[in-house]
């Protein structure tokens, strides 16, 4: 459940990853996207040691060098390693069903950031985005799960703006944007 104490420094980090967040998934270039992501991630990993929710931080952390990797590369191998880190060190610290939404969460992420581009990328990040919604509403991080909840809707906006642009396309006769 929430904690009433809205003003903790772990939530403020929550709310300073809720910013970045919103950053983030308003952008259409995916470079921008993953820029702001690693930012996100970063500040969501102190808000969760605050909170204490190790899955979570090794999560936010693997999170934050799997999206710099992926401004930078696309390969499979590169995401099969990730994956396989989010989960060795998940199933290390996990500590009940709750811990493993945010490895789950992780491993989409990846899969999303370096095999995929465009529209497909973040449709599958909604995904990830809904695990955390429900791993952040119970733990009890508030600028978490206005983060996760914020960027559902943000993301379902700029799904359906770059699905719009890429119609457009197609109408005048050029190809869709992927």
């Amino acid at each position: 459940m929430l904690s009433a104490d809205a003003l903790s420094p772990a939530q403020g980090l929550g709310y300073l990853a809720f910013a970045f967040g919103m950053a983030c998934f308003a952008q259409r270039d995916d470079r921008r996207f993953k820029q702001f992501m690693v930012l996100e991630c970063m500040a969501y990993a102190g808000h969760f040691w605050l909170l204490g929710q190790a899955t979570a931080v090794a999560s936010s952390l693997v999170s934050v060098a799997r999206s710099a990797a992926s401004m930078h590369s696309r390969s499979p191998w590169v995401a099969a390693f990730f994956i396989a880190l989010s989960l060795s060190l998940g199933l290390y610290l996990a500590t009940g069903w709750l811990s493993l939404l945010p490895i789950v969460a992780s491993c989409i992420g990846t899969t999303a950031l370096f095999l995929l581009q465009g529209l497909r990328m973040r449709l599958l990040m909604l995904l990830g985005t809904l695990l955390w919604l429900a791993n952040n509403l119970l733990v009890g991080s508030i600028g978490g799960s206005l983060l996760e909840a914020s960027i559902a809707c943000i993301n379902t906006w700029t799904i359906c703006r770059m699905w719009r642009a890429s119609h457009a396309r197609l109408r005048d006769g050029q190809p869709p944007v992927p």
